[in-house]
């Protein structure tokens, strides 16, 4: 019994990995040679963006506030702000924890 004829095309994968790997070298190209790509920087600059929709967050509840911005604007950018705060919690738990499991190894 045959569940499903799908068979993927192969080729339309390879592309799309294929255009990934050169927006990579792409990317770390136009990386500046003082910034590097490495997990400390990562991190920041994905905290600064968390950073940044709490900001956002703020701006669009004073903007209601004074009738610039309607309800559904605040909502999603507090929704926005909420579930990226949640997020960065999750991943500095999982880098704790993955901290302490180092810690607990015998060398």
């Amino acid at each position: 019994m045959v569940v499903n004829n799908y068979i993927p095309n192969l080729r339309v994968f390879e592309k799309s990995f294929n255009e990934l790997q050169g927006n990579k070298k792409v990317a770390s190209n136009n990386v500046d040679s003082n910034k590097e790509l490495s997990f400390s920087n990562v991190l920041k600059e994905e905290l600064q963006k968390v950073n940044e929709k709490q900001i956002n967050s703020d701006n669009a509840i004073q903007g209601y506030v004074k009738g610039e911005k309607d309800i559904h604007e605040v909502m999603v950018a507090s929704e926005e702000a909420k579930l990226s705060l949640e997020l960065a919690i999750q991943v500095r738990n999982k880098i704790l924890n993955a901290y302490e499991e180092f810690n607990k190894m015998q060398v």
